[in-house]
């Protein structure tokens, strides 16, 4: 699939054609986000994750040699980026980070654990962060690039979800780590703040899979209910059902809204803190909110694997957890 998305353009959509991308803008990627997340959680979720945190780093803080090298060959789709944050204790709090990377030479060596990584496992280029340790002395958080197969880079095992099975969450593990000075990316010890700018990056995908979960469950409802029948007549005749279904599409046009909003203010440049908090914030509460009442108007159809509802239930569940806990 990711091949075909490659060969398509899409997996360097919003990235300039010189680096082997499409050319296109946050607008676009959110829509692509959304309508790829319509058919399908997982592909949505290994999408984003590539082009939101395989990518971005390398185009937002990475010099022109490491675009050349690395951002071309993820973008162009030769091979799937992944981004290692999270660790036991340190998710959305990102500046508890416990893996340390020691300077030694014209090298650094990296020790620690990262875990629910999306990716980690298959991943050509991971972008890993770490404690920075110079003379002994706790520098700060900086990020450094990893390519599978440096001898020390230990993928664990891939973790068993209650959904998004089709997207990889894997264990990664830095056993004296070595890899060159040049792979440090972005401004020593100042790791944080471009963790935290690309942060707005992954909360507009975010956004964008709920919205399109929310809307192709929707529209799964509708087929149901306007043919299910129960007490002499079909589900869509039941005014109460029709009211609650037309209160949650236009709290998803909404929430759409808001997220193309806040996509157009990134592509020009604009400050979207707060609105890609907000973004993340809403959508990821609406598409659990609109998953249980769809969930709900299929009955007890909705509850077995053989209905699309039940697994979209359970990949939605994720977006009011991953990328920042509401």
């Amino acid at each position: 699939t990711f091949r075909k998305l490659g060969e398509l353009g899409l997996l360097g959509l919003p990235y300039p054609e010189k680096y082997g991308g499409g050319g296109g803008d946050t607008v676009s990627y959110a829509i692509a986000v959304e309508e790829l997340s319509r058919a399908c959680g997982s592909t949505g979720l290994t999408y984003a994750a590539h082009v939101s945190l395989g990518c971005a780093p390398f185009y937002l803080f990475g010099s022109e040699e490491q675009k050349q090298k690395y951002l071309t060959h993820l973008a162009s789709g030769k091979g799937l980026g992944a981004f290692g944050l999270t660790e036991p204790q340190a998710g959305s709090d990102a500046g508890a980070t416990r893996t340390t990377a020691r300077k030694d030479g014209d090298s650094w060596v990296l020790n620690g654990a990262k875990m629910w990584i999306t990716s980690g496992s298959i991943a050509d280029v991971i972008v890993a962060t770490a404690r920075t340790i110079v003379d002994g002395e706790d520098r700060g958080v900086s990020c450094f690039v990893v390519e599978k197969g440096t001898p020390g880079f230990i993928p664990g095992k891939d973790e068993p979800k209650m959904g998004l099975k089709g997207s990889v969450t894997s264990q990664l593990f830095f056993e004296d780590c070595r890899v060159p000075a040049a792979n440090l990316l972005g401004e020593e010890h100042r790791g944080f703040y471009s963790i935290m700018r690309n942060f707005q990056n992954e909360r507009i995908a975010n956004g964008a899979m709920a919205v399109g979960e929310s809307s192709r469950a929707l529209e799964l409802t509708l087929d149901y209910v306007r043919t299910r029948k129960a007490f002499g007549a079909t589900l869509w005749d039941k005014q109460a059902i029709r009211q609650r279904i037309a209160m949650l599409s236009a709290k998803v046009e909404a929430a759409r809204q808001l997220l193309y909003k806040a996509a157009w203010l990134d592509a020009q440049g604009r400050e979207i803190v707060k609105d890609v908090s907000m973004v993340k914030a809403l959508c990821g509460e609406l598409v659990n909110e609109v998953m249980y009442d769809c969930q709900q108007f299929h009955g007890g159809f909705g509850y077995i694997r053989e209905s699309a509802i039940e697994r979209m239930v359970r990949d939605a569940r994720i977006q009011s957890i991953g990328g920042g806990a509401t």
